[in-house]
C-alpha cells in the first residue's frame, strides 16, 4: 500500500511513517499542503493521511485540489483527515467529502494505524 502523510509536525509524521512502514506500507511525507498537492499530481496513492491545519493551506484545500484527479468516491476512500481541532464544523465539512476524521492525539494508535491501512470498517 502506498501512503502519503501530509503533516507539518515532524514528530507525528515520522512516528506514523515508521509505524506504517512496519506494516509493509510504502510511505511518503510532505510537510506542507502545496508540496503535497504537487506530489499527489505526480504519484498515485492508495491512502492520503492529511492534517487539517497546515502551515500554508488547509487540508480541505488539499482535498479540493484532489478533486481534479479523483472522483468523489475515490476521495472518500483515499483521504483521511487528522486534526487536533475536530469541532462540529470540521466534522460536518469532512462528511461532505465522505472523509474519515481522526482526532489527535489518537485514542488508540493501533486502531488509527488499522484505519489508515484498511479504511473505516
Amino acid at each position: 500500500m502506498k501512503i502519503l502523510i501530509i503533516e507539518d509536525e515532524p514528530l507525528i509524521a515520522r512516528s506514523l511513517k515508521k509505524l506504517l512502514e512496519r506494516k509493509g506500507c510504502s510511505v511518503f511525507w510532505e510537510a506542507n499542503g502545496n508540496d503535497a498537492i504537487k506530489t499527489i499530481q505526480q504519484k498515485k496513492f492508495d491512502r492520503i493521511i492529511c492534517d487539517l491545519m497546515l502551515q500554508d493551506i488547509s487540508g480541505f484545500d488539499v482535498i479540493e485540489e484532489s478533486k481534479n484527479l479523483y472522483k468523489s468516491s475515490e476521495i472518500s476512500e483515499r483521504i483521511i483527515i487528522i486534526t487536533a481541532y475536530s469541532s462540529p464544523q470540521v466534522i460536518t465539512r469532512a462528511e461532505q467529502y465522505g472523509c474519515i476524521v481522526l482526532s489527535k492525539p489518537f485514542d488508540d494508535i493501533n486502531e488509527a494505524i488499522r484505519i489508515f491501512i484498511e479504511g473505516a470498517k
